[in-house]
């Protein structure tokens, strides 16, 4: 199986970047599910109906959130009915949502996504081990899931680093979200699980990690908030991790994807 996870998409440019050059990287490199994280897709923070159904015509197969889900509050009305958007799943009990998903491809296989978030410097949720231990083990690789994709929303990476040996040879892929710069870390671990600490985000380059870069300058010189973040407006990157799996669903091949932008260009060769 093909696999492209997309990274943290931010605002208007990381929307754009998507709309534009999804539908081509589907075509070359032959991808069989799309998973994207779209928790600041809308204006920076959160995400609405509308962009999800923009993101979902261009290609993307399901969407995964973290610490913003919630940002944009219209999100609570439809989230419970929408299985292709998924949320952290160590929120407590009776949060909206919910934070695992199997999900069928276009040639009949299964695809188990799992959307996790860190707790060192983020929200004090419940434990993402347990949480990752429980679905994984009602949804085994190889004989519920065809593939398990994991994305951990953390900013440490040695937490995401953790969460990938957690769950090697129980996933196709671990990959770490909220970042927003893309690691150079891409490798198959011992047990045939693929790993990026962070897939980076689908932004403007020229930039804060996606946002306009005055206001965190600002913030990080004079310890005052001045203003509100926006995303930074000019040409995005589109920034994700290609993995092809074997019959049993572990990697064979993981490899960057930079598209577009200021960043250097790589599109695996399929």
């Amino acid at each position: 199986m093909r696999l492209l996870f997309i990274g943290d998409i931010i605002g208007r440019p990381g929307r754009d970047v998507v709309t534009s050059e999804l539908p081509r990287l589907r075509d070359l490199l032959k991808t069989d599910f799309v998973i994207a994280n779209a928790e600041n897709a809308a204006g920076g923070f959160g995400l609405t109906r509308l962009v999800a159904d923009e993101l979902f015509s261009a290609g993307v197969d399901c969407i995964t959130t973290g610490n913003h889900w919630a940002d944009q509050r219209e999100i609570l009305s439809f989230i419970d009915d929408e299985d292709r958007i998924l949320r952290p799943r160590n929120y407590p009990t009776g949060v909206p949502g919910k934070g695992a998903g199997l999900y069928e491809t276009r040639s009949g296989q299964h695809v188990l996504v799992l959307n996790l978030m860190g707790r060192v410097f983020m929200d004090a949720l419940d434990d993402p081990f347990a949480a990752a231990e429980a679905e994984l083990g009602a949804c085994p690789l190889g004989v519920a899931a065809d593939a398990v994709v994991l994305d951990i929303h953390a900013e440490a990476s040695s937490e995401k680093m953790a969460m990938a040996h957690f769950c090697d040879g129980r996933a196709s892929l671990v990959v770490g979200t909220h970042t927003h710069i893309p690691t150079a870390d891409a490798q198959i671990l011992p047990g045939g699980t693929a790993y990026q600490s962070d897939a980076g985000g689908c932004c403007d380059y020229d930039s804060v990690i996606g946002m306009e870069k005055y206001e965190p300058v600002q913030r990080f010189i004079r310890k005052m908030h001045g203003g509100r973040f926006s995303p930074a407006s000019g040409p995005a990157t589109l920034c994700g991790v290609f993995v092809e799996t074997n019959a049993r669903g572990l990697a064979v091949r993981v490899e960057p994807v930079r598209v577009g932008g200021r960043l250097k260009q790589s599109i695996p060769e399929v």
